[in-house]
């Protein structure tokens, strides 16, 4: 690229080989990020232009293709359109400044709040979705407290993950249907070991001849990675209903920890609360503690147990999602069970003791 000025691909955070759809999601991304209307920090709105104005460049063919060759005082400065001979074709001058960066906001992501509608719940438009859960082995990928599958489910995707506005290459645009969300209930068990969920969707399909509408089963595969936490979005970019001028709805899902007989989740601890009787929190005891991976750890207790009293066994936790080698502790409370009555000698022997 001659010349000096903006670097555009570089203020998107993208390679100069960028395809299209890695252009928009990068901008989707740097905009509601730098937005100043959710960003107030010092900076924030000289960086959202910079943002709008390396997009609008980028995501024009005519544009870009003068940019990487004159950068952008080539761009600014009326360099020959592409296409003509030596550059005779013309010339064309760019200037940022004949759109609010607010503007292309707009008209990326339609008059709707992308802020608030990603996360809004339904099946948009055109009918109800319904959802199947299966089980099975399979190896976790990467965290992500938003993370985007490709088509297929079999690998990250880089689809547009907000309702708003999709252009096509005539220029028409159309509205994409509000994200579809659900809950994946997750034990602690499949949190530890880690898991593949496969989730059945139903939705509605175009017929190829495009004169009828029907239903399609489609399997969508989740792979839940060791440590994962609640409230870990997993996005199926466009795999909602397949209906003609509109863009199909992204699919959601959102892990929640199911309830666990034994065991209460606290981020990367688990809880487990023992039961022992008055008698052994006082002269002691010595406990068998389970594990989430199967084992049995004893546990000594010598001094008085009150009922605040914790113990840790470090280790004995769940993975961290960053760092699946090391895991969180068991946190040890205790339920002390009193007696409902004592004899009068007994409580004679107490008091003396105490």
């Amino acid at each position: 690229m001659h010349g000096m000025g903006k670097d555009y691909y570089k203020i998107l955070g993208i390679a100069k080989g960028a395809d299209e759809d890695a252009i928009k999601k990068a901008y989707r991304k740097m905009a509601l990020k730098y937005h100043p209307d959710k960003n107030k920090s010092p900076g924030a709105e000289d960086k959202f232009k910079q943002i709008s104005e390396a997009y609008e460049v980028l995501s024009d063919k005519d544009k870009r293709e003068i940019y990487d060759k004159y950068g952008e005082e080539g761009l600014k400065g009326g360099m020959g359109t592409p296409g003509g001979a030596g550059g005779q074709g013309g010339n064309y001058s760019y200037t940022f400044s004949s759109r609010d960066p607010r503007e292309t906001f707009r008209m990326f992501f339609g008059d709707e709040d992308p802020f608030s509608n990603f996360f809004s719940f339904g099946g948009g438009p055109g009918g109800s979705h319904q959802f199947f859960m299966g089980g099975g082995g399979g190896q976790p990928m990467d965290i992500g407290d938003d993370i985007p599958y490709g088509m297929g489910g079999g690998g990250y995707g880089m689809g547009g993950g907000h309702p708003g506005m999709r252009y096509s290459s005539g220029g028409s645009h159309k509205r994409q249907d509000p994200a579809i969300v659900s809950d994946l209930m997750v034990s602690l068990e499949e949190i530890y070991n880690g898991c593949t969920k496969k989730m059945k969707i139903t939705r509605k399909v175009v017929s190829p001849d495009g004169t009828s509408v029907r239903q399609e089963d489609k399997i969508l595969t989740v792979e839940i990675k060791k440590g994962w936490k609640a409230g870990t979005k997993i996005t199926f970019p466009k795999e909602g209903d397949q209906l003609p001028n509109r863009v199909p709805a992204d699919i959601v899902f959102v892990i929640k920890d199911k309830p666990h007989s034994v065991f209460k989740r606290d981020g990367s601890n688990i809880r487990y609360k023992a039961q022992i009787a008055l008698k052994e929190a006082l002269v002691g005891t010595t406990l068998h503690i389970p594990t989430l991976d199967g084992r049995i750890v004893p546990m000594q207790l010598n001094e008085v147990i009150k009922p605040t009293t914790t113990k840790r066994i470090p280790g004995a936790g769940l993975p961290y999602p960053k760092q699946q080698s090391s895991f969180g502790d068991m946190i040890v409370e205790f339920d002390i069970h009193f007696p409902d009555k004592i004899s009068s000698n007994a409580k004679k022997q107490i008091s003396a003791c105490l």
